[in-house]
């Protein structure tokens, strides 16, 4: 396909256009790249001459001291509840665990054991003969006294622990004193 002179001429005037157009843009681009290693070094010495030391006084001023603060108070606390469980908590336990254990030993006691045993077994001849006497038919006996003392057993550590924690967990105006406010110069 052939094109006529006047447009061959047509395109070739588009085409020096589009070249000028495109060595324009190709300068102002330079320029553009030029002007943005200038602004980004300004930006680099103005943050590291006013913004680096702001951010860094502004830290030492207020971020450091609250942290501190913080870190005191969390460490006080932590101590007031190693001391309150070393205090309260472990003896209440020990308590506990040594009445429980006073009780099983009197329980393994052979001598209470037998005489525990011979009362028990006189209270159920007695309540037999005594139902016989009136006419009602055999009495079932009764549990004996290990499961008495076992419920005591578990009322007396249920109460322990129960204390424990309570006096372990209860509010206690002494464990938070607010600082009161350095006086500005």
């Amino acid at each position: 396909m052939e094109l006529s002179r006047k447009r061959q001429r047509e395109l070739k005037k588009l085409r020096r256009e589009a070249e000028h157009v495109w060595d324009e843009q190709r300068e102002v681009l330079e320029r553009a790249a030029g002007i943005l290693r200038d602004a980004s070094r300004q930006a680099a010495a103005v943050a590291r001459d006013d913004v680096a030391p702001r951010v860094r006084q502004t830290y030492e001023k207020r971020i450091v001291p609250g942290v501190e603060a913080g870190v005191d108070s969390v460490r006080h606390a932590a101590s007031s509840t190693r001391d309150r469980f070393v205090d309260d908590v472990i003896p209440a336990v020990t308590g506990a665990i040594g009445s429980a254990i006073a009780v099983l030993d009197v329980a393994r006691d052979k001598r209470i054991r037998d005489a525990l045993r011979q009362v028990s077994a006189t209270g159920r001849d007695l309540a037999t003969r005594a139902g016989q006497k009136v006419g009602i038919v055999e009495v079932k006996p009764k549990p004996g006294p290990g499961r008495y003392i076992l419920i005591g057993l578990g009322v007396v550590a249920t109460a322990a622990i129960a204390y424990a924690a309570w006096q372990t967990l209860r509010a206690d105006d002494d464990l938070w004193v607010e600082e009161e406010p350095a006086p500005e110069a």
